[in-house]
């Protein structure tokens, strides 16, 4: 038994001071549930030599004054086992057999032993998954299901990955290997839930970690990180030696280390730019690629306004606005965008506020609030990234698009710069729009403005700042 017990237990990890202690108290609830009690028994368990014995421990009473046979022994009792030497009042210890307890005794003993190895054996799952949070992890995908995996690891251990922290373009079929992060673990009606993740900045970190030496060593380190899974994510590094450019060293030569990192997130786009403890530096590098921003920042209430030359606003935002939704990540700055007068002024645009007798003051507020507070910041913007941009009905974009055209020739709105421009309607005054009451919600002004070209990127989607 103590072999057989010995060979499993070492499977699963566990220590032989654990094994002795769940044998003893197995074997002490089977004498009590056989004797009524285990008090007066010992339980001597020798690892090395594969021994149980089990030892009854009983007071010697003279003849005929037994009141309780667990606990007292008649002296008779006691020289017929051969025993001369011991008298009345001492202590009688006797060897209890296996083949005492009988059948359902030993029933119960495989049951409880079997109940407690299994309870041993979800502490000690949960114990080693809690200290490697964090980690990275290779499993194989057992079953697949609506809302999550199961996969197995090299122990055949259950994992769960969520469909909500997987990536939206990962595919994973029975028998693939999949590497993740170990997000958490629970423990729900006595059971170790460890739960996966592929969609947290850890995940992207620890894959850094993997890929570049310099991160293993300590010479580079993950400062922050922000992501928008499956599309976009900006790292911010930092080098603790000045001989060591930690975007490179990130990077790679021709982006070598940081391609299976983006192979790896389904080419997710990443921006890698240098730490700084500057915060106005630091939002000026996370909003890359746009150039010369103007930042004033207020660090009580973690709020920046930027200033930049109006075609460097598209840049700033980025595609839904993916980019600026990083840079305030990254930074934890509310960031507000404005258009800079003093660069590259066009002398032929005009502001949305030039509009206010055909157009209602506060959609010219939804229109600024995304960053577009001219008429041709609009014009440049196709009908369908207003609409999402502002959560305007689509009416009143076509509206809006009418009247700013009208106030332009078809030479002041060149195709190669306004390629999405509607035709022109000269009946569009008469367009239904929506009531002229502000709406209630107000939340989708703050959504940003996509761009409408796609960011340029270096080698493999990757952009180094």
């Amino acid at each position: 038994m103590m072999e057989a017990l010995g060979d499993y237990m070492s499977q699963k990890d566990i220590d032989q001071g654990t094994l002795i202690k769940v044998l003893e108290e197995s074997l002490r609830s089977a004498i009590a549930k056989m004797y009524g009690t285990d008090n007066n028994f010992d339980v001597i368990i020798n690892p090395e030599e594969g021994d149980v014995e089990i030892w009854r421990n009983r007071i010697i009473v003279p003849d005929g004054e037994v009141h309780d046979q667990m606990k007292e022994v008649s002296l008779s009792d006691v020289r017929s086992q051969g025993e001369e030497d011991l008298e009345e009042g001492e202590e009688y210890t006797d060897k209890v057999s296996f083949e005492s307890f009988g059948r359902r005794a030993i029933q119960n003993l495989r049951q409880s032993l079997a109940s407690k190895v299994l309870e041993l054996e979800k502490d000690t799952l949960y114990a080693n998954y809690s200290k490697r949070v964090g980690e990275l992890i290779t499993a194989e995908v057992y079953q697949t299901w609506k809302r999550e995996l199961l996969l197995l690891d090299g122990d055949g251990n259950e994992l769960i990955m969520p469909r909500s922290l997987m990536i939206p373009r990962d595919r994973f079929q029975k028998g693939d290997h999949v590497t993740a992060c170990i997000e958490r673990v629970d423990y729900n009606n006595n059971n170790p839930k460890i739960i996966l993740s592929r969609t947290s900045n850890e995940f992207l970190s620890q894959l850094f970690a993997r890929e570049v030496p310099e991160i293993q060593d300590g010479l580079v380190m993950i400062k922050r990180v922000a992501r928008i899974p499956g599309d976009r994510a900006k790292v911010a590094v930092e080098s603790v030696d000045s001989r060591i450019d930690p975007v490179g060293a990130v990077v790679g030569v021709r982006g070598s280390r940081i391609r299976g990192v983006v192979a790896e997130l389904r080419n997710e786009s990443i921006d890698v730019l240098q730490y700084t403890d500057n915060d106005q530096l630091l939002i000026q590098r996370a909003l890359s690629p746009a150039q010369n921003a103007d930042v004033r920042i207020n660090p009580e209430e973690k709020h920046a306004d930027v200033y930049l030359a109006q075609e460097e606003i598209r840049n700033a935002v980025g595609r839904s606005g993916y980019n600026i939704k990083l840079a305030m990540m990254l930074t934890g700055y509310e960031i507000d965008i404005y258009r800079d007068e003093a660069q590259g002024i066009d002398e032929e645009d005009l502001f949305l506020t030039e509009f206010d007798d055909e157009i209602d003051p506060w959609i010219i507020d939804v229109f600024t609030a995304i960053g577009c507070d001219t008429a041709k910041s609009v014009l440049r913007h196709s009908r369908e990234d207003l609409v999402r941009a502002t959560d305007l009905e689509e009416k009143t974009i076509d509206y809006v698009l009418q009247v700013l055209m009208a106030e332009f020739d078809d030479n002041e709105l060149p195709a190669d710069e306004f390629p999405d421009l509607p035709e022109r309607d000269p009946n569009f005054r008469q367009f239904p729009i929506e009531s002229h009451e502000k709406p209630v919600a107000e939340e989708a002004q703050e959504e940003q403005l996509p761009e409408t070209e796609s960011t340029p990127k270096g080698e493999d989607g990757v952009t180094e700042e």
